[in-house]
């Protein structure tokens, strides 16, 4: 059973989106030993915002739930160590997507169940009305009740922060974009995947490979690949696959993948 799809939605995205510049700032600037009555204080020092409510937005409907209490917990410590590592954004912000995507499950299941079999039938566009009617099907299914208002919002939200993450392109009219995935992004995504698993048996079927819009083929070929450039071990036979990294640390890890001191 797959946690993250069977998690609850929430309403957080019609304020929050990709946020990923906001993100980044207080992920590099992060100290985990902060009383409760410093937090906010200390969120709009980093991120300089006109107004206490925004920088309140930022922190409790994103880097809360995604770099705090999300999954894995505590993720800004794993992102503090990859930014420590100054990779360029077209590894950093698919990281980011991920423990966004799996924070939130209402745009995890969007991108995993609809998106996906989307691009499966070559069918890239995507408009916000059939993205509201997807939620709204998803409400009943599941016994809950937005407003029209909130439904469109938060859909708004998503798909807003689907387009900065670089899935989705275009203004008003949307078509989903395959973007290549890093493969040093790769790696350390998989890297937690089976840290947080503690196997890697089902890694290259894994759910959240699809967020990527990245079938079990291409999940394999990355693999074959990161696997030629040593930084991890990796055989398949038939059904069965295996799976070893070099290091047993995910801050070992990235000096790996990035030749820096973390």
């Amino acid at each position: 059973m797959n946690l993250v799809r069977m998690g609850n939605w929430t309403t957080r995205l019609q304020k929050g989106g990709a946020l990923l510049a906001d993100l980044r700032q207080l992920v590099c600037a992060w100290m985990p030993n902060l009383a409760a009555n410093e937090v906010l204080s200390f969120v709009e020092s980093v991120l300089n915002k006109t107004t206490q409510a925004r920088a309140k937005d930022v922190y409790a409907r994103a880097f809360l739930p995604r770099l705090v209490q999300g999954r894995p917990r505590d993720a800004w410590r794993y992102a503090q160590l990859l930014e420590s590592a100054e990779p360029g954004l077209q590894i950093v912000k698919p990281f980011y997507y991920w423990l966004a995507c799996r924070s939130e499950p209402v745009m995890y299941q969007f991108v995993d169940e609809y998106l996906f079999d989307k691009c499966r039938a070559n069918n890239v566009s995507l408009s916000i009305d059939e993205t509201v009617k997807w939620i709204s099907t998803g409400l009943s299914s599941n016994g809950k009740a937005w407003t029209p208002t909130v439904q469109r919002k938060t859909a708004r939200g998503m798909l807003a922060a689907l387009r900065d993450f670089g899935i989705l392109e275009g203004a008003n009219k949307k078509r989903v974009v395959y973007q290549h995935l890093p493969i040093e992004a790769f790696c350390v995504i998989a890297f937690l995947i089976v840290e947080e698993s503690g196997e890697s048996k089902t890694v290259l079927d894994h759910h959240d490979w699809r967020l990527f819009l990245m079938n079990a083929a291409i999940t394999e070929r990355m693999f074959l690949e990161a696997h030629q450039n040593g930084w991890l071990h990796f055989e398949v036979a038939g059904a069965i696959s295996r799976l070893e990294f070099p290091v047993k640390s995910f801050e070992d890890y990235v000096h790996v993948i990035f030749g820096k001191n973390s």
